[in-house]
């Protein structure tokens, strides 16, 4: 769950990629605008995302009897990993296992590819270790290869010295604001969870929660995030995060399908 308000290119992500892509991935913009509008974002916004994403290569235009977007098939594999990556759950790390290390380094005429580089890193779940290097448990190795760009190298490593590793780890990801994000979810949809066994939609992948009995309609800034199912490095073991009071995806979080 975000304390900040979802930007509008976010929402229409999840829109495309938990919903329209299962019904051939494309919409009219007129019915997009009409649908963003019951998230509370206004027509602008929603066109001023659209043309973003579709310079990002997320979406192509596409005629259908009316204007319209379709997901850009270069896309679907990121949307398939995501699945996979938001809808499973994730047994811990192992510190034996090894490291991802991923290393950039940006002309400064394209620093734009900056942010989108350090988004993509977070969002796969690495940790930010040194400007311009990040660490991920070893497992995401291959998810590491999915996505990035050029200007990124992707070694497979080990930590030899010279600190407690557990400790430090815990410097290089925000396990704090991480567990809060937990809790937050947790607290607000753990009730709603207890009544899903006797509502058989909610066990449908994607199920809209608009269409759930009882669930609370959110607005922007309540709206659940998927960040945090991919963010966090699922507490390597060896007591990497001490400080966690919570399972890493809790319970009620696996059983409604979401983050």
């Amino acid at each position: 769950m975000s304390a900040s308000p979802l930007r509008p290119s976010s929402l229409i992500n999840t829109v495309y990629g938990a919903f329209l892509r299962r019904l051939g991935g494309w919409t009219s913009i007129a019915d997009l605008i009409t649908l963003m509008g019951e998230l509370d974002v206004d027509g602008p916004a929603v066109r001023s995302a659209v043309s973003r994403l579709k310079k990002r290569g997320v979406l192509e235009p596409e005629r259908r009897g009316a204007t319209g977007y379709r997901l850009s098939p270069a896309v679907l594999p990121v949307f398939d990993e995501g699945d996979r990556r938001i809808f499973a759950s994730l047994e811990p790390a192992d510190l034996a296992d090894g490291w991802a290390m991923a290393v950039f380094s940006v002309p400064e005429s394209e620093r734009s590819h900056r942010y989108q580089l350090r988004t993509r890193l977070s969002w796969l779940g690495f940790g930010n270790i040194a400007p311009g290097v990040w660490l991920a448990p070893g497992r995401l190795l291959e998810d590491a290869r999915l996505g990035l760009s050029d200007y990124v190298h992707v070694f497979a490593a080990e930590y030899a010295a010279f600190s407690d590793l557990p400790g430090t780890v815990g410097s290089w990801w925000d396990f704090q604001a991480i567990q809060s994000q937990y809790a937050r979810f947790t607290d607000t949809y753990a009730p709603l969870a207890a009544r899903l066994p006797g509502c058989p939609a909610a066990r449908l992948p994607g199920c809209p929660a608009a269409r759930l009995p009882g669930w609370p309609r959110p607005g922007p800034s309540q709206a659940p995030t998927r960040r945090s199912a991919t963010t966090c490095p699922c507490s390597p073991s060896g007591g990497a995060c001490p400080t966690w009071t919570r399972a890493c995806r809790p319970s009620c979080c696996r059983r409604t399908g979401t983050p």
